[in-house]
């Protein structure tokens, strides 16, 4: 949902701002226009990022297909450091040497203003999302928004703040220029404009990568998914745990560990078996793998202890 609302505010505010930005020939405003045919795009890629995520594991794919999410969302960064980084900077640039005309800065203060009601709506609903998915992790909204496995939030939350920050940017562009009467305020608040949506980017595209390559969980996560497994009678005490995001809250989990009593290998295997369905019962768990551990190896602590 807060996808949609994204693609169609996007898709409203760069039909505007291209009007805008014809009728009055603003740099500033030709670089939003840049920006919000980009985000619009972006949008669609986000779509299918989280389509595609979503569909069931099978043979071809053991682990799922959560990992769509995160090539999708790349695609949706590199899109925005594109069309929308590169072609602000460059007409800001050609803008300081070979300025043109300006005019009916009227319609751009009221495209501009419009255009942030817009972003804002979107902006809101991602924020409210980030905020609650903060909470159940205890964590605060922003870091939520840097470390979450969702690459749809982050992107769309992300988005937005620029395009806000861009709004008010390109507005004092503007306003210089119809102050001053030169077009180099104008040309500046392209450029940054660009630089801004230039380290958004940047910053999306770093975080997919690392999810990409097998992005490992916070201590928290680890530590409830350890207490998780301890949860069964059967298991004594974990020795070893890897817990892996492989898709947008989406978890693998290995463990070692050490069964309770000193029951028969056949009734140890249907143990093992029956807990790890039961962690993949859970809507975070993908696979679950359990092992035995060996005597000698140490047992891991999570909180109070690491055993019964």
């Amino acid at each position: 949902m807060t996808v949609i609302i994204a693609f169609v505010a996007n898709l409203l505010v760069a039909v505007a701002k291209t009007i805008a930005a014809l009728l009055t020939g603003s740099a500033s405003m030709i670089a939003e226009s840049a920006h919000s045919w980009a985000d619009t795009g972006n949008q669609i890629f986000l779509l299918l990022a989280e389509k595609k995520s979503k569909k069931k594991r099978d043979k071809a794919h053991p682990m799922g297909y959560g990992r769509e999410a995160y090539v999708w969302s790349m695609f949706a960064a590199f899109g925005l450091f594109t069309a929308g980084a590169v072609v602000s900077i460059m007409h800001g640039v050609q803008q300081i040497f070979a300025p043109e005309p300006a005019g009916d800065f009227g319609i751009a203060y009221a495209v501009l203003a419009a255009a942030f009601v817009l972003e804002g709506v979107s902006f809101i609903q991602a924020f409210r999302q980030a905020r609650k998915a903060a909470r159940d992790l205890d964590r605060n909204t922003l870091e939520q928004v840097l470390k979450s496995s969702d690459p749809t939030l982050r992107a769309v939350f992300a988005e937005d703040s620029a395009a806000l920050i861009g709004l008010v940017i390109a507005f004092g562009g503007i306003f210089l220029h119809q102050v001053t009467g030169s077009p180099l305020p104008d040309a500046a608040g392209s450029i940054l404009v660009g630089l801004l949506l230039g380290v958004v980017a940047v910053v999306l595209i770093d975080r997919n990568r690392r999810f990409l390559v097998g992005q490992g969980v916070s201590p928290d996560i680890e530590e409830s998914m350890g207490r998780r497994i301890l949860e069964h009678a059967e298991i004594e005490r974990i020795t070893y745990l890897h817990v892996e995001f492989v898709g947008p809250r989406k978890l693998y989990v290995v463990a070692a560990v050490d069964m309770t009593g000193d029951r028969p290998e056949r009734e140890v295997a249907v143990a093992l078996r029956r807990i790890e369905r039961d962690l993949e019962d859970h809507d975070t768990v993908e696979e679950a793998v359990l092992t035995l551990a060996t005597l000698d190896e140490p047992s891991l602590t999570f909180g109070a202890g690491s055993s019964r």
